[in-house]
């Protein structure tokens, strides 16, 4: 009956040590999310492009009676004017 309890108690201090240890070295499951940073030249900083400033985007082209397009699409002109919208209205 000794030796049974001293095969029990083995076992269960093995579990108890290799467990944490198991834990802690499977890999963690990220989310696939791509970020992209855009570069304002004449601020000299960079934003994340987001679902957030795409929203942004879109006011500011409602605001100024423009047909709405993708930001990576409009001319140097457009961006800069945007950037300088977008810095005078915070979130």
């Amino acid at each position: 009956m000794q030796t049974l309890h001293r095969y029990i108690s083995g076992a269960l201090l093995t579990a108890a040590l290799a467990v944490p240890a198991a834990l802690v070295a499977a890999p963690m499951p990220q989310e696939a999310k791509v970020q992209v940073r855009v570069y304002d030249s004449e601020h000299k900083d960079y934003h994340n492009w987001d679902d957030h400033e795409n929203e942004a985007w879109v006011r500011f082209q409602d605001e100024n009676h423009r047909k709405h397009h993708e930001f990576a699409k409009a001319d140097k002109k457009e961006q800069s004017e945007y950037w300088n919208w977008r810095h005078s209205h915070p979130d």
